[in-house]
């Protein structure tokens, strides 16, 4: 089955951090860009952090950069995003992307073409509370 999976999402302390994995199976990363996006109740959706798997060029959103790190394991084709210095805001639902036909940075920032990419995840949860 072609899918992306996240994991590593809970409840976390502020101040906390937490990992975020996207497992891709059925299919090789090789060539996609693939990245975060997060969604708050009552909130648009944000891509926080893309990255070309190819080359490795980053993005991140102007809101996330030094707490964020987006990183990338080849042999388990699987994405990665750290998370530190967790505050209330940063809690949302956290979903993985990936699609073949854009860069890092617009696979983040494209939002009118969000709902058709080539995968998303399901989602994991991130609660960020005292």
């Amino acid at each position: 089955q072609l899918q992306l999976v996240e994991s590593g999402g809970g409840l976390v302390q502020p101040g906390g951090s937490l990992r975020l994995s996207c497992a891709a199976s059925g299919f090789t990363l090789d060539g996609y860009a693939i990245g975060w996006f997060r969604q708050a109740p009552g909130k648009e959706r944000e891509g926080v952090s893309c990255m070309s798997y190819s080359d490795g060029s980053t993005y991140y959103a102007y809101s996330v950069k030094g707490r964020f790190t987006i990183s990338r394991d080849n042999a388990k084709n699987t994405v990665y995003l750290q998370i530190d210095s967790l505050k209330p805001e940063d809690t949302a639902v956290y979903y993985c992307a990936a699609d073949l036909a854009y860069t890092a940075r617009a696979l983040c920032v494209t939002t009118e073409f969000w709902d058709g990419y080539d995968y998303w995840g399901q989602g994991t949860q991130v609660t960020v509370s005292s």
